[in-house]
C-alpha cells in the first residue's frame, strides 16, 4: 500500500499509523489526477486502485427524490482515474442498492471499454469472518486475465462468529461508564426514559417489546409503526447487525447489547467491523470525539471482507504469471 486519498482528515492518523510507510493525501477525488498516482507506483509494480464512494447516496435511507446528486460524481470521478492510470486491477465497494443504478453501469461500462476482466456481486461480511451482518456490493477487475469473487470463508450461519464469541470477553460496564485501560471501550450515557426502554427489550428484540407507555410518540403513529429497526437489542448467538456512523447511540438501530443495559462501546463496534485489536484510531495521549470515531469505525470496509478481496486480486495476478511462464514455453 503506497498511499490513500481522502477529504476527511480525520483519516490521515489511522491510515499513516496502522500502514508505515504509505502516504495520506487530503484531497477530493474529484480534484485528483491520474498523473498524481502514477508517480506514485513503483516502476515494474503490479498497480492497485481501490475506491469507495460514500455509501449514503446509495443507502436504502436516502430518499432518492432528494438525495444529493453531486455525490454520485464520485463513482464517475474514480472511473474517470482508471482510464487516465489504466492500473493492473481495480476494486470497490459500496451499498447494495447501487448495483441498478446508473452510475455503476455506466462504471462497469468504461472498465469494458479499458479491457478489464470483471466480477461484481453482493457479499456478507459475515461469510468472511466478520462477526457482522453487512452486505456489501463489491467489485474487482483485473487487466492481467481472468478474475472471480472471492470464496467465503465462514459459508453460512453455522459458521459465522457471533456476538458472543467476539466480545463476549470484555469488561461489563453499565450505560455512562468507562474501561480504565481501554478508551474505545466507553458506553454512552443513557436518559432514565432509554435506560428503562433497554431493560425491557429482549435480545434480538425492539421498541415494539416495551409497554405502551414507554414507546416514542413517532413509533404510536401509522407513519413510523414500520420503523422496527430502533431501539433493538443484539442477540449473543448471532453476528452484530450492520455498523453504521451511528452505532454507538442506543436508539440509532438494533445498537443494544444484548445483555447489558446499554448500548454497545466503540471498541465492540470496532471488533464487529473485525479491525485487530491493535488497531490504532487515535494518537496516544489525544483525543478524539465519539462522533468522529464512529464514523471513522461505521464508513470502514470490514478488514477480514477487504483481506478476502485481497486474496482474490492476488489469485488474478498470480494466474496471470502463470499463464505467462505457460507462454513462454
Amino acid at each position: 500500500m503506497v498511499a490513500g486519498f481522502d477529504i476527511d482528515p480525520a483519516c490521515e492518523y489511522p491510515y499513516t499509523a496502522n500502514h508505515p510507510g504509505a502516504k495520506f493525501v487530503e484531497i477530493d477525488v474529484g480534484t485528483l489526477k491520474g498523473e498524481q498516482l502514477n508517480g506514485l507506483w513503483s516502476a515494474g509494480a503490479v498497480r492497485l486502485l481501490a475506491g469507495c464512494a460514500p455509501c449514503q447516496p446509495f443507502s436504502t435511507y436516502a430518499n432518492t427524490a432528494t438525495v444529493d446528486k453531486a455525490k454520485w460524481r464520485l463513482l464517475k470521478e474514480f472511473a474517470r482515474l482508471v482510464d487516465e492510470c489504466a492500473p493492473d486491477l481495480v476494486t470497490m465497494e459500496n451499498v447494495p442498492r447501487l448495483k441498478g443504478t446508473a452510475p455503476f453501469k455506466a462504471f462497469l461500462s468504461a472498465l469494458k471499454r479499458g479491457k478489464y476482466s470483471v466480477a461484481y456481486g453482493v457479499l456478507n461480511a459475515a461469510d468472511y469472518g466478520a462477526p457482522q451482518q453487512r452486505k456489501r456490493l463489491v467489485l474487482v477487475a483485473s487487466r492481467l486475465g481472468p478474475v472471480t469473487m472471492p470464496k467465503p470463508t465462514h459459508n453460512g450461519a453455522d459458521q459465522w462468529v457471533t456476538v458472543r464469541q467476539a466480545v463476549g470477553h470484555l469488561p461489563k460496564l453499565s450505560d455512562g461508564q468507562k474501561c480504565g485501560h481501554d478508551p474505545l471501550h466507553v458506553a454512552s450515557a443513557l436518559s432514565p426514559l432509554n435506560r428503562q426502554r433497554i431493560q425491557a427489550s429482549k435480545p434480538g428484540g425492539t421498541w415494539r417489546d416495551w409497554p405502551q407507555e414507554l414507546v416514542a410518540e413517532c413509533h404510536k403513529r401509522e407513519s413510523g409503526k414500520h420503523s422496527a429497526g430502533v431501539y433493538g437489542r443484539m442477540e449473543w448467538d448471532r453476528p452484530a447487525p450492520t455498523m453504521t456512523t451511528l452505532c454507538n447511540g442506543y436508539g440509532n438501530g438494533r445498537f443494544g447489547h444484548p445483555q447489558q443495559h446499554r448500548g454497545i462501546t466503540l471498541r465492540e463496534a470496532a471488533i464487529f467491523q473485525s479491525f485487530p485489536n491493535d488497531y490504532r484510531f487515535v494518537k496516544e495521549g489525544e483525543g478524539m470525539s465519539i462522533k468522529t470515531l464512529a464514523r471513522l469505525i461505521g464508513n470502514a470496509v470490514p478488514p477480514k471482507l477487504g483481506e478476502a478481496v485481497a486474496h482474490s486480486l492476488h489469485q488474478a495476478v498470480v494466474g496471470s504469471a502463470t499463464a505467462d511462464k505457460g507462454t513462454a514455453r
